[in-house]
Order: C-alpha cells, then sequence, then structure tokens
C-alpha cells in the first residue's frame, strides 16, 4: 500500500459513485493504522485546479479533492493501480485546497 494507490470501494451503499480511494498518505506512515485517502468519484462538477480527472478500469473518475479523509487501512483491499504517473497533478490539487494557489 502506497501514496497514490487507488483502491476498490467495496462498500456497496457508496461504490455507484464512489468506486475508487486514492492514498494520498505517505509511505513513511504505513505502520499506523489509519490512512488519508480522497474519494475519486463519478458525478461532481470538476473544478480547474481542485479536481483532476482519471481514466480508472475506463471509467472516468473525478478526484473530489475537498472530501479528503482518514479512513481504516483495513477497508483499502483490492488495488486496481498507481496514479503515481498523476503525482504532480494530485499534490497541485491538495496545495490549492489548502493554500488557495
Amino acid at each position: 500500500m502506497k501514496q497514490f494507490d487507488v483502491f476498490r470501494n467495496l462498500n456497496n451503499d457508496t461504490n455507484s459513485d464512489i468506486p475508487y480511494f486514492l492514498i494520498v498518505q505517505h509511505d513513511i506512515l504505513s505502520h499506523v493504522s489509519s490512512c488519508v485517502v480522497v474519494p475519486l468519484v463519478t458525478d461532481i462538477q470538476p473544478s480547474t485546479y481542485l479536481n483532476p480527472i482519471f481514466e480508472i478500469e475506463n471509467q472516468k473518475v473525478i478526484m473530489s479533492t475537498t472530501e479528503i479523509a482518514s479512513v481504516p487501512r483495513n477497508i483499502l483491499t483490492q488495488k486496481i493501480c498507481s496514479l503515481e504517473h498523476k503525482r504532480v497533478e494530485i499534490l497541485n490539487a491538495i496545495d490549492f485546497m489548502i493554500t488557495g494557489f
């Protein structure tokens, strides 16, 4: 489980709107029981800098940056892919949310 890995949302109540979680927490904190993630969603109007769009399993998903949250690591069991190659976009979105530029 590494920073920028994408995991399937296994909760049947929410996974139609939030199919994936993106780990944004750094690997140095891999020993803690929780993990900071950003939901990757299907149904929001994206904002230019705040909500990058990715394609995962032939589906366009939007990084819902303002919904950043901590979840128990044990719910993240089905890794789908890594978005390491989108590192700059991901970090820019988080930076924009926190600093406004």
